[in-house]
């Protein structure tokens, strides 16, 4: 007599639903530098880029020398604070719309889907431009000091500091800024929102004690203040003051902290 064998049933394996790994957190050095790598490898061949971010502050102190051909102590007193300033205006113009085009064509969306977190984006991003910001802040003082006459009383390697502070200082705005634009055209459209009122609140034109309290309050708070405060105390001191180490670590950190809040607001893709 055969006894009766219970089917056995076969339970199909669970499937197990797949997520996309977590994103980075922390900063790692390969993968910031082999962001910075290829920004730069991308910058070799757009030599019209390098020219922009090179050139024309050294182009805009050379004009600005023979403008006032008659008057030197007038390109004396405004030399050296358009020095900061000429390198923030073009690093901020080159980032903003070099990160803009980086997320319409897709390729931000395609590089933050590997294990490359927002900080190895924005910092690679922020060594690339900053490395660019070495030589463009070396032309740029060198020509001033050496070639157009610039008088300082300071060291011009103290010059060079801030210049190139700003310069790092208009890359990290870029960043910042690239994130709230949906098209170069409106990347562009930031500058007056961005740069001008500190262009016109800095003391360029008129010492910040002199205007409005408002504005003097105002102008307390815009990190360009600062960079050209740090100008002037190289340009009237012998050596390092307590002024220029406090306005050098306030652009320092201001930089800091526009570079922390953009990584915070990358997005992938344009809206």
């Amino acid at each position: 007599m055969t006894t009766p064998t219970t089917p056995t049933t076969q339970t199909a394996p669970a499937t197990q639903t797949t997520r996309p790994p977590a994103p980075p957190r922390a900063l790692n050095a390969s993968r910031t530098t082999a962001t910075a790598a290829r920004v730069l490898r991308q910058l070799t061949h757009d030599p019209r880029t390098i020219a922009l971010l090179v050139l024309i502050p050294c182009v805009m102190l050379f004009l600005l020398r023979y403008v006032f051909d008659g008057s030197p102590r007038t390109f004396d007193s405004i030399g050296a604070s358009l020095l900061g300033i000429f390198p923030l205006i073009t690093m901020f113009l080159v980032t903003s719309i070099a990160t803009l085009r980086e997320r319409t064509s897709g390729t931000l969306e395609r590089l933050l889907a590997m294990p490359l977190g927002k900080g190895d984006l924005i910092a690679g991003y922020a060594l690339a431009f900053g490395a660019l910001a070495i030589i463009q802040s070396a032309l740029a003082t060198g020509l001033a000091v050496w070639f157009l006459g610039l008088d300082v009383t300071g060291s011009p390697w103290l010059l060079l500091l801030v210049a190139l502070l700003d310069a790092l200082l208009g890359t990290a705005l870029g960043l910042f800024v690239s994130a709230f634009a949906a098209s170069e055209f409106q990347a562009v459209q930031f500058m007056p929102a961005v740069i001008f009122p500190q262009l016109l609140l800095c003391g360029l034109f008129t010492p910040r004690d002199n205007m409005h309290p408002a504005l003097e309050a105002l102008s307390d708070v815009l990190p360009m203040s600062y960079a050209v405060d740090g100008m002037n105390e190289v340009l009237r001191h012998t050596d390092m003051t307590a002024g220029f180490v406090r306005d050098t670590l306030i652009v320092a950190g201001c930089a800091l902290l526009v570079l922390t809040l953009g990584a915070a607001t990358l997005r992938r893709r344009t809206a």
